[in-house]
C-alpha cells in the first residue's frame, strides 16, 4: 500500500491541527482524567476528518479505508494515548456497522451528526462480567410493543461520560449466544442530561490513557424504539465481528507513529546523554536494541499495509487484521520499556513521554480483543483448533 497525495493531504491537515490545538493541551487533558469530546471532534468534523470513509449522503468522503489508515497513523502524533483513542472510537469503532447496515432514517439522526461532529458516540460490547468473550454478554433488551426496554450494564467504555450514544450490542433473543444479539443505537444523553434509566455508575481510574474518560454504566428499563436496531435482529455478533477488524487495523495503524518516536526520542536522548566519559548511543548494547526494535515496528507498519490493502479489495482480513492487532500490542509493550530503561531516572518521572507511552501502550494487549483472544482467532483461521458450534 502506497499513500498518495490526496492520503498525504490529510495527514498534513491532521497533524497542523493536532500542533496547534491538541499536543499544547495533552498534559492539562492528563491531569483532569477527560479531553473535551464535543469540542475536538467539532473541529475534526469542521475539517472533514470524523467520515473519510462514510457515506457522502450523510457527510463523509466516501473514501476507501487506506484514509483510515493514514488518519490513525497521523493520531499517533499526539503526545498520548487517550486523545487518539477517543477520536478513534468514534471514527471506527462504534460506527462502521451503523455506515454499513443502518438504515437510511437510522443514519441521517445519529451518523450525519458523528460525522459532522456534533454527537459524540461510544461502543458498548464489554461488560463487568464479558470482555474477552463477547458471546458472554448479559444486557438484554426486551420487546414492548415498537420499543426495546434495555437492561444491563456495561464497562470499559470509552467515551461514556461525554457520549450522546451508544453502539450498543444487547441480547435480543433466548437462542444460542451467536445469533441472539443485536447493534443497538441507544441515546444516553438529551440536552447534556441523561436519558431516563441510563446512569454512569463511576468514572474509572486506569494506569494510563489518563485523558481519555472510561465508564462503569447502568441501564434499568431504558426505552429505544426497534428502528434504532442496526440491520436484522439476531445478526449483532456478526455484525461487531466485521467491526472488530476495522477496530484492529485502526489500532495497528495507530500505534505506528507513536512507537517511532519514542524511539527517535530515545536515540536523541541517548546522543545526549553521557555515561563514563562517552554518549550512551556509543554503547554498542544500545545501538544495536534501537536498530532491532526499529525494525520490529517496520515489520508492524509492512503488515498493517499488507492487511489494510487486501481490506481496500474486498477480502475477509480477519486473519490479518488480527496478527496486526497482536503484534501492535506486543510492542507496545516491549518497545516503550525497551526505551524507558535507556532513559535510567529520568524516565521513571511521571512527565517523561517514554514513561506516558509505558503507561498507555499497555492497553493495547488487552482492548479490541486481549492478546490471548488474538492468538485463539489465529489458532483457528490456520486450522489447528477447534471452532466453537454455532
Amino acid at each position: 500500500m502506497q499513500y498518495t497525495h490526496e492520503h498525504r493531504e490529510i495527514q498534513h491537515t491532521l497533524r497542523r491541527y493536532i500542533d496547534e490545538q491538541i499536543n499544547p493541551q495533552v498534559d492539562e487533558w492528563e491531569e483532569a482524567g477527560m479531553f473535551p469530546a464535543h469540542e475536538v471532534f467539532r473541529d475534526l468534523g469542521r475539517l472533514g476528518l470524523l467520515g473519510l470513509t462514510k457515506p457522502e449522503a450523510h457527510g463523509g468522503a466516501g473514501l476507501d479505508y487506506s484514509y483510515s489508515m493514514a488518519m490513525a497513523e497521523t493520531l499517533g502524533h499526539i503526545h498520548c494515548g487517550g486523545v487518539p483513542m477517543g477520536i478513534g472510537v468514534q471514527t471506527d469503532m462504534a460506527t462502521p456497522a451503523l455506515a454499513r447496515f443502518g438504515s437510511e432514517e437510522l443514519q441521517r439522526e445519529f451518523l450525519a451528526p458523528a460525522i459532522a461532529g456534533e454527537m459524540v458516540a461510544c461502543i458498548g460490547v464489554s461488560e463487568p462480567g464479558a470482555g474477552s468473550d463477547v458471546a458472554a454478554i448479559r444486557t438484554h433488551a426486551r420487546k414492548d410493543g415498537d420499543d426495546y426496554v434495555i437492561s444491563g450494564q456495561k464497562m470499559w467504555i470509552t467515551n461514556s461520560l461525554q457520549a450522546d450514544w451508544m453502539c450498543m450490542l444487547v441480547n435480543t433473543g433466548d437462542g444460542p449466544a451467536h445469533r441472539n444479539k443485536s447493534l443497538v443505537i441507544v441515546p444516553l444523553r438529551e440536552n447534556g442530561k441523561p436519558v431516563k434509566g441510563f446512569e454512569v455508575g463511576k468514572k474509572i481510574r486506569k494506569i494510563g490513557m489518563n485523558s481519555s474518560d472510561t465508564g462503569l454504566l447502568y441501564f434499568d428499563e431504558v426505552r429505544v424504539p426497534q428502528r434504532y436496531r442496526i440491520g436484522e435482529e439476531g445478526h449483532g455478533f456478526v455484525y461487531q465481528m466485521q467491526q472488530f477488524q476495522e477496530e484492529r487495523l485502526w489500532c495497528a495503524a495507530s500505534c505506528l507513529e507513536s512507537l517511532s518516536n519514542c524511539i527517535t526520542w530515545t536515540v536523541e536522548w541517548a546522543q545526549e546523554r553521557k555515561l563514563f566519559g562517552a554518549a550512551l548511543a556509543d554503547q554498542q548494547w544500545v545501538q544495536f536494541k534501537l536498530a532491532e526494535l526499529k525494525t520490529e515496528v517496520e515489520s508492524l507498519r509492512a503488515l498493517t499495509y499488507q492487511a489494510c490493502e487486501r481490506y481496500v479489495a474486498g477480502e475477509d482480513v480477519t486473519e490479518w487484521a488480527t496478527m496486526a492487532k497482536l503484534k501492535a500490542g506486543r510492542l507496545n509493550r516491549v518497545v516503550p520499556d525497551t526505551c524507558l530503561q535507556f532513559w535510567g531516572g529520568m524516565g521513571f518521572t511521571w512527565e517523561n513521554r517514554v514513561s506516558r507511552m509505558f503507561r498507555d501502550g499497555r492497553l493495547a494487549s488487552i482492548g479490541g480483543g486481549a492478546d490471548e483472544v488474538m492468538l485463539g482467532i489465529l489458532s483457528k483461521t490456520m486450522g489447528i483448533a477447534k471452532r466453537p458450534p454455532r
